[in-house]
């Protein structure tokens, strides 16, 4: 570990005929290794910036951070409640690749997460708030509160961020249930499939990709939100699930990670077995590197100080990921400084890379007595006061010009929706919705109805979308003469037209479709059948039944058939226990459960108005709201890959001593709940050594979940709890189940 960086001020000037030069930092990157044929250049470097986290480009190429200068100032985490953090606006002033100048535009933020260039703004969160500022001469003006409850206040490895404006108009979030779009002036907010830990990208279909700590990646396997549109059921697949099995990582050095003590984490030489801190997804579309780099995903793996690569595959009705290679990364190093928290894909068609530079990026709360010590043995506690961005180009691809897309008519614009890069496009879309030139609309649909520009073709669908113009007559033709991803998108819009009026032309059109025998168009039928039935049961009950028998092991296309269905839920029940060949099958035992739910007012904890039986006047709720909901979700129902379920659990109804152990020391899988075995690699670190919660919080939490989540509401007192303080496991870490129970008793 190199505890002094050598960097240096050049005070020499540089002249080059009128340009003004700059003095700018000089960082060595000889401890980095990238995949042959890249490059890898220091963009940004302290003093410039420090602690970044999250980037966006304006369309003069400029670098808009967040920092997050306040987080593990030292291993206690001290000040983290402090104003230190800051939006700043990065500028290369002399025009040579390197920025040379930064310029603060927000300050006295409070651990700033996450930013996004929208709607000729800026939006940010600055927890719990999200807020949306006009820009005016690179200052803020006009601020508005588009959300105050966007996030807890708590610990931020748990709190929303990611803010991606994706193709269909909407800005997702990671570790979040809603998504945003401003209409007409008005801020709209709406429950989507909470995503992820930190950090979230998509694919030019408008797939969405995450991860969390142990699950390098996850992602949909279907356009957002196709899945959730019934509020008394919850997918189980298609959504939040894993694309690639292997969480395998190839270090070049033995880094420190935060549970290296525990058995399997490490090999014999010390080095990192499988991701432990896995962020920071970025669906590669710049159009820069060589082709069979094109929609590949980047992973940041901070605690081993490398970046993966997947590759993925796409099936129509589904999408699969493997690691690029085995026993090597695409970008390492032995600084244990080195710490790529988030990806973007930048103007000129190149990979950027936000290093937030800081020895120790485990919050306090979580953080182990193993890594602690480490920690201070190896001084990584005092580096402090960095923060550097990265870029890495391909080395056959000389540097692209970059549009200034904001300055251009819209007529100009219509030729950036076909640019090789994603970046240029995505922009393009929302200038030409925000300019709301109607003098455009020939090109776009003209532009829309071209199968020879498939990607062209989706952007120019939304910014007809975005402008209010579509109809069905149009979507129909679209759908009739366009390939599978655009007729998919059609089909998807044309939920919109509903009516009786247009329940003929849909019949038609859906049979045509269906005899296509294409598996991603089914899939989007499935989702939206459900939905025209309202408008004529007999016919699209009839499209309903043919697809569910069709693809009666697919269990993908049955929840979509049910997503689509809540307003139909009764009768489609009663025509599938008419039906000898669909009686008992997935889609029947799945609308079973669907009507119970609603019978029960038991919604999708992503529309859960409150909590169960909560009191949001106790300390125990408010508690649980900033800790344990990020996992559990708050309505304590689990969240699928992350967390089991709360409600049911004979640990909260039954096993108090067993909870206050496991919510002091931690748990490690497999534990069995609900008859159910959870064993995803994931740990519930202990919440002992957070300083911020005393026993009688720990009784306050112990209180609540009793009373929310179970029939039997029981407590433990602080006295007990200062008392399980002291019983510890058998390593003296998380416990298993088989060790709660031999320590107290089943």
């Amino acid at each position: 570990m190199r505890l002094s960086f050598s960097f240096f001020f050049s005070l020499s000037l540089i002249v080059f005929s009128c340009k003004p030069s700059f003095n700018e930092p000089q960082i060595s990157l000889e401890d980095y290794k990238v995949e042959e044929g890249f490059e890898l250049e220091m963009v940004a470097s302290e003093p410039l910036l420090t602690a970044p986290v999250a980037i966006d480009f304006d369309t003069k190429g400029r670098i808009w951070v967040a920092e997050m200068a306040g987080f593990m100032v030292n291993l206690e985490g001290d000040d983290e409640d402090l104003p230190s953090g800051s939006i700043k606006i990065l500028e290369d002033l002399d025009n040579d690749g390197i920025i040379d100048h930064s310029k603060t535009f927000l300050d006295s933020l409070v651990m700033p997460r996450a930013l996004a260039l929208v709607y000729g703004g800026l939006l940010y969160a600055e927890s719990p708030n999200l807020y949306f500022v006009e820009i005016k001469d690179d200052k803020p003006v006009n601020r508005v509160l588009v959300d105050s409850l966007y996030a807890t206040v708590g610990n931020p490895e748990h709190q929303p961020n990611g803010l991606m404006m994706n193709l269909d108009n909407w800005i997702y979030n990671a570790k979040s249930n809603f998504r945003y779009q401003r209409k007409d002036g008005v801020w709209k907010k709406e429950p989507t499939t909470n995503r992820g830990q930190w950090g979230i990208s998509h694919d030019n279909f408008g797939r969405l990709y995450y991860n969390n700590n142990s699950t390098q990646l996850l992602g949909d396997h279907i356009l957002p939100n196709r899945l959730v549109r019934n509020k008394y059921f919850i997918p189980r697949k298609g959504v939040d699930e894993t694309l690639t099995k292997d969480n395998r990582v190839y270090p070049l050095h033995p880094a420190s990670v935060n549970r290296g003590y525990e058995e399997g984490v490490l090999n014999q030489d010390s080095l990192l077995v499988n991701v432990t801190a896995a962020c920071g997804p970025l669906v590669y579309r710049g159009g820069m590197f060589p082709a069979d780099y094109d929609q590949n995903v980047f992973v940041c793996v901070p605690e081993a100080n490398l970046i993966k690569r997947n590759i993925l595959s796409f099936y129509g009705d589904r999408v699969e990921a493997k690691q690029a290679w085995q026993g090597k990364e695409f970008l390492a190093s032995t600084d244990e400084g080195f710490r790529p928290v988030n990806l973007s894909n930048g103007p000129d068609g190149n990979m950027y890379v936000v290093d937030m530079h800081r020895g120790v990026i485990q919050h306090y709360a979580f953080l182990s007595p193993y890594l602690k010590k480490i920690s201070a043995e190896k001084k990584l506690d005092t580096i402090l006061d960095y923060g550097r961005i990265l870029r890495v180009r391909s080395k056959d691809k000389l540097a692209r010009e970059i549009p200034d897309l904001e300055t251009l008519p819209a007529p100009r614009l219509l030729d950036f929706l076909k640019d090789s890069n994603g970046w240029i496009r995505d922009r393009a879309q929302q200038y030409l919705i925000h300019k709301n030139d109607k003098g455009v609309l020939p090109g776009l649909k003209e532009m829309a109805l071209d199968n020879k520009s498939p990607l062209a073709q989706l952007h120019a669908l939304y910014v007809l979308k975005g402008l209010n113009v579509l109809s069905f007559d149009f979507l129909q033709q679209l759908a009739i003469s366009g390939g599978p991803e655009a007729t998919a998108h059609a089909l998807v819009l044309m939920e919109d037209y509903a009516s009786e009026k247009n329940v003929p032309k849909a019949k038609d059109l859906f049979a045509e479709l269906l005899n296509r025998n294409e598996p991603m168009l089914d899939l989007y039928l499935s989702t939206t059948l459900g939905i025209w039935a309202k408008y004529d049961q007999e016919v699209f009950f009839s499209f309903i039944y043919d697809l569910s028998s069709k693809y009666k092991d697919n269990v993908i296309v049955q929840e979509a058939i049910l997503s689509g269905s809540e307003g139909v839920m009764s009768a489609l029940k009663l025509k599938l226990e008419e039906k000898d060949n669909l009686k008992n099958t997935d889609l029947d035992v799945l609308a079973a459960a669907s009507l119970e739910r609603q019978e029960n007012n038991r919604p999708n904890y992503i529309y859960s108005t409150q909590i169960a039986r909560a009191d949001s006047r106790t300390n125990g709720a408010i508690l649980f709201r900033q800790i344990c909901a990020s996992c559990h979700s708050s309505s304590g129902e689990g969240i699928r890959g992350l967390a089991p379920p709360l409600v049911g659990s004979e640990y909260i109804s039954n096993h108090l001593e067993q909870l206050g152990l496991i919510i002091l020391h931690g748990l490690k899988g497999p534990l069995l709940i609900n008859g159910e075995v959870y064993d995803n690699n994931h740990q519930m670190p202990g919440l002992k050594y957070n300083k911020s919660l005393s026993d009688k919080d720990i009784s306050d939490i112990i209180s609540y979940v009793t009373n929310a989540f179970s029939v039997n509401p029981k407590g433990l007192k602080p006295e007990k709890i200062k008392e399980l303080r002291g019983v510890s496991s058998k390593d003296g870490m998380e416990y298993t189940e088989k060790e709660l129970f031999e320590q107290i008793g089943k």
